[in-house]
């Protein structure tokens, strides 16, 4: 979705006069910021063409919460990621590993093989890191519909076991960040709804929402309320819980009388989800108290 001129120069001047905020709060003077996460993260658009043998054609909240603060981004996310993938060369992902072969992410892992080799790699070498901001699960869940060819009792059944499982690694991934002595801000965003007016969606996607997040006390981690921001921002007479309608998702091409959208943020919604991540209570332009 295309931004109007007028509309980026307001977000870019509202952006940055927060960005000076938390760049005067901030109580080291590191200025990287690490990326992980999946296609949300990486600003995957689903009916890109050509745009696709370049990442710097995909902006990401990641992108947006990086220019406004202040941070120099790596942004190793990557679409399809499972949590599992995350962890595992050989663990079901989504298209991760096949994107990787077709064409480049944002960040070269080098000799890392996972995108968690490269974030302990990454933070071993900068300790001292500003952010680290973490987004996993959707696939988890989007390859259970996929075997259940989208049936809901199979879905029902097989649920439990996907999100005890993302928990599990979750809480792995967690400690491994921790692990390489990396004590700064580490923020896990959740997920929004596609469809609030969806109950069914929009229960899987608090279950996941409950299961990724549970590790986050054990391991300094603070949560990014996504859910509830797009939440706020589409009860309204005019979206009535449509978070396409609101806005928030990539509209795709289709009916002249119906919008559809695919599943991943708008411009609006990646901002929307970098001012959540802003807000958390420990993040880095609040550790003066301001």
């Amino acid at each position: 979705m295309k931004l109007r001129g007028i509309f980026c120069v307001a977000v870019m001047i509202a952006l940055f006069a927060l960005g000076s905020a938390w760049a005067k709060g901030r109580a080291d003077d590191s200025n990287d910021y690490l990326a992980l996460g999946d296609s949300v993260a990486f600003g995957y658009i689903n009916q890109a063409q050509f745009e696709y043998y370049n990442p710097i054609n995909f902006v990401g909240y990641p992108d947006w919460t990086g220019l406004a603060f202040g941070l120099d981004l790596s942004n190793a996310s990557c679409p399809g990621e499972t949590t599992g993938s995350f962890l595992s060369t050989t663990a079901p992902d989504n298209g991760c590993r096949l994107y990787r072969e077709l064409t480049q992410l944002h960040v070269n892992y080098g000799s890392a093989t996972t995108q968690f080799a490269y974030a302990v790699g990454f933070l071993q070498t900068n300790p001292n890191t500003a952010l680290v901001t973490l987004q996993l699960g959707s696939n988890d869940v989007a390859l259970l519909e996929e075997q259940c060819n989208n049936n809901p009792q199979c879905i029902a059944s097989g649920l439990p076991q996907v999100l005890a499982t993302a928990t599990a690694n979750m809480a792995t991934i967690l400690a491994g960040l921790r692990a390489t002595g990396y004590a700064g801000t580490l923020v896990i965003a959740n997920y929004y709804s596609p469809d609030y007016s969806n109950q069914t969606t929009t229960e899987i996607t608090a279950a996941l929402n409950q299961a990724i997040t549970a590790p986050a006390p054990a391991y300094g981690a603070v949560v990014a309320d996504v859910f509830s921001a797009f939440q706020a921002a589409v009860s309204n007479q005019f979206a009535q819980g449509k978070t396409c309608v609101a806005g928030l998702l990539n509209a795709q091409p289709g009916s002249s009388t119906v919008l559809t959208c695919d599943d991943h943020p708008s411009q609006s919604g990646h901002k929307l989800i970098a001012q959540t991540i802003a807000g958390v209570d420990q993040s880095p332009r609040r550790k003066d108290g301001k």
